[in-house]
């Protein structure tokens, strides 16, 4: 659920946007003031709708704010309808500007395109998940391939499925039980301690270079994946 700053001191355009708004599934925070709004910011809104004539300030005051402190997406909302105007607010960082008169759906699918550019495309996300990095070692869960160095390395089932519980817990330290019970059958048979070993001996030998230079050996409790070159 995102939610939306509204920056408004006239109460019936104020109450309006609410109602609507909540209506559309947003959390909303109220203000009427440049004061109310400076301290409603701090609730961290995915988007401010921003009136300019506030009673205790200029509207592009708060503006220039949010700008400095790399705030969320401002979409100006007054009745300010000069090109000057216009052109001042969206040089001064203004996402969009609506001016009044306006019709509530034009402004919703406003603020519904405003959020849409801020917000990462949880495709991306979803495949930035799938790619799991430590140092120059990339394992791609998607299809299933391991590089290091920029050259891909051909891995066991256990190998793979070894790599990529340590770069799920990357800087994590896992005790030798543990990923002992992640790798059980990953082959339909026991993994042992003694397998654990030559796993960890053979991922390493693939991965080349110094074999503590990723996959780091905490003496006396398991290992660990880590950027950098420190033991």
């Amino acid at each position: 659920m995102s939610r939306i700053l509204l920056v408004e001191d006239d109460e019936t355009i104020l109450f309006a946007l609410r109602s609507a708004l909540f209506r559309e599934g947003y959390e909303i925070l109220a203000a009427g003031s440049l004061a109310g709004a400076e301290k409603l910011a701090g609730e961290n809104p995915d988007l401010i709708v921003l009136d300019l004539g506030l009673p205790d300030g200029e509207g592009l005051c708060f503006l220039r704010e949010c700008r400095e402190a790399e705030g969320p997406p401002v979409i100006i909302l007054t009745a300010r309808d000069g090109e000057a105007d216009i052109i001042r607010g969206l040089d001064m960082g203004a996402d969009d500007y609506v001016t009044k008169p306006f019709k509530l759906g034009v402004l919703l699918s406003r603020i519904r395109a405003a959020l849409r550019r801020s917000q990462p495309d949880e495709k991306g996300q979803e495949a930035a998940a799938e790619r799991l990095v430590c140092g120059d070692v990339l394992l791609d869960k998607m299809e299933t391939r391991v590089q290091a160095g920029g050259k891909e390395i051909l891995l066991t089932a256990g190998e793979y499925r070894l790599l990529e519980i340590l770069l799920e817990n990357k800087n994590r330290t896992l005790t030798r039980t543990l990923l002992l019970q992640k790798l059980w059958d990953i082959d339909g048979d026991f993994v042992n301690s003694n397998t654990l070993t030559v796993l960890i001996k053979r991922l390493r030998e693939k991965l080349g270079g110094d074999p503590q230079r990723m996959i780091k050996t905490v003496r006396g409790i398991g290992y660990k994946a880590e950027d950098g070159n420190e033991a």
